[in-house]
């Protein structure tokens, strides 16, 4: 039995069928979808609400991990901070029916509030930030920012902080001042460049979160702590002559969570499934991925395992079903670039709107072998998508994924693939129009082979 969408809302599952249906091409009702789901998502901690939020109007419910769980069929999803799992199990699902998971990860690059956040100079009122993960710093120079994430009350209950208005900017130096800088090019020391202003006067000690909280309506003295984060307040938008790209934060790796959460509530339209179709979008990617809500902690091990034991089974159907498990880790990768083709593979060069990319290297930076290449291409043919192949320049150091630590950690057969994309890491990334719902037609096909 399929899940039912809540009465009076409109079903995201027909919508998405629709998408997933439809020829390859650029389909507006996407992309334009897409970029809402970019602009609501600030943070992995609004990204994960976005995503939850749509799973609920397919009929998904949220289970709570300090409660039982039952193995009834039907749409499910944990949350715990800026992670989320979701699962979908089909009617006559056996305790040993394996899973079809879509990995991705919801954090991007970016500039995180400090413990002691109020700081400045000279008389300007400044806010203390960490970098994190590897952003492209000169990004955010003269940037209109906001302020985004959640706060922790003193009762353990966490609130969303969004602040989407110009609030702070890190203004770049003049180039009087800097006479050599289109030479010699930008030099920035983090600590000491990259402090945004958000104001005139002196420092006052607990400025930021008294205004936060008047930004959250609550009580500056119930606040306990934080986690906040500076956003690009520059909506996405459609680019170029014929529309055929589009700009935008978070790209990386919001583009595979939004693909990955549409295809999972598609595949829960269709009657039979003989896999139990999962989405995994974890935080933490950006810096390692090992926490609680990161690819390298136990959190998917112990829904999965939960999962089964739910349906009755023991830890032999719990081995029986990881072993049947194949993963698609969902991730960015480069598109060649027209001023830096040299940079690239010779003979691999992705292109926008050439379909997703399979990611491959040897050294096990990406999962990919020749099994889980087939396994890519069938999805891709059955979608009837065109798909690429990505590799790095031998001379130029391979980034990873969640996919090696998806397939180290719970033996399961992973492939990394992703979209082809511009200015990663950037503050604003680029991608082809079309690419983010060949990548969900994609993932459908996986999902619901």
């Amino acid at each position: 039995m399929a899940a039912t969408a809540a009465p009076g809302r409109a079903d995201p599952r027909r919508i998405y069928a629709e998408h997933m249906s439809a020829q390859p091409g650029i389909d507006r009702g996407h992309t334009d979808d897409l970029m809402s789901f970019l602009r609501a998502s600030p943070s992995p901690y609004h990204a994960v609400a976005s995503a939850a939020e749509r799973l609920e109007k397919a009929g998904f419910r949220r289970v709570e991990e300090t409660a039982p769980w039952d193995g009834a069929a039907g749409g499910r999803f944990v949350l715990r901070g800026g992670a989320i799992i979701a699962w979908y199990v089909p009617e006559g699902a056996e305790a040993a029916t394996p899973y079809r998971i879509v990995g991705a990860h919801t954090d991007s690059p970016n500039l995180r509030v400090k413990p002691i956040p109020d700081t400045g100079a000279h008389g300007w009122r400044q806010i203390a930030v960490e970098i994190y993960g590897g952003a492209l710093l000169n990004t955010w120079l003269d940037r209109d920012l906001g302020l985004s994430g959640r706060i922790t009350l003193r009762d353990g209950s966490h609130h969303l902080v969004t602040v989407d208005r110009p609030l702070m900017r890190v203004p770049q130096l003049a180039v009087h001042l800097d006479r050599s800088v289109n030479t010699d090019g930008l030099k920035l020391d983090k600590q000491r460049h990259m402090t945004p202003v958000w104001g005139l006067g002196g420092v006052e000690e607990g400025d930021l979160v008294r205004f936060v909280a008047e930004e959250t309506g609550v009580a500056a003295e119930e606040i306990a702590g934080w986690d906040l984060m500076a956003h690009s307040v520059e909506p996405p938008a459609h680019l170029g002559r014929d529309r055929e790209l589009i700009a935008g934060p978070r790209m990386d790796n919001l583009v595979s969570v939004h693909a990955g959460t549409a295809a999972l509530i598609a595949a829960a339209t269709q009657q039979e499934l003989p896999y139990i179709p999962v989405l995994a979008a974890f935080d933490h990617e950006e810096n390692g991925s090992q926490s609680d809500t990161g690819a390298d902690g136990p959190l998917l091990g112990t829904v999965l395992e939960r999962s089964v034991f739910a349906r009755g089974g023991a830890y032999e159907e719990r081995a029986r079903a990881l072993a049947g498990t194949v993963c698609l880790s969902s991730d960015t990768g480069h598109a060649v670039h027209p001023n830096y083709a040299e940079r690239h593979e010779p003979g691999h060069h992705p292109r926008p709107n050439g379909g997703p990319i399979l990611k491959v290297n040897v050294n096990q930076r990406y999962a990919t072998d020749g099994a889980g290449r087939a396994v890519f291409a069938a999805a891709c043919e059955r979608a009837g998508v065109p798909w690429q192949s990505f590799v790095s320049h031998n001379s130029m150091p391979c980034g990873t994924t969640i996919g090696p630590i998806t397939a180290a950690r719970h033996g399961i057969a992973t492939v990394d693939i992703g979209i082809a994309i511009l200015s990663m890491h950037s503050a604003r990334e680029l991608c082809g129009a079309q690419d983010p719902r060949l990548l969900a037609m994609a993932l459908h096909a996986f999902l619901g082979a």
